[in-house]
């Protein structure tokens, strides 16, 4: 599930693929999404319980709708 219906869902993290993810298991609200169709990809901005502000890149991140 990765479109604008995700908009103001919590998520749960499950993995990420960066230098410095957002630890797995850390919760927050999706924010915006946009699905990059000419790449296969689709970012989601989250407002992370943690403060931070990274994004992810589904895929390869995985996430569940909580």
């Amino acid at each position: 599930m990765a479109n604008q219906s995700l908009v103001g869902k919590r998520i749960r993290l499950l993995e990420m693929f960066d230098p410095d993810p957002i630890p797995v298991g850390t919760m927050g609200t999706v924010t915006y999404v946009n699905t990059v169709r000419s790449m296969g990809f689709t970012q989601i901005s989250v407002a992370w319980d943690n403060k931070r502000t990274l994004m992810l890149s589904v895929p390869p991140d995985k996430y569940e709708v909580v």
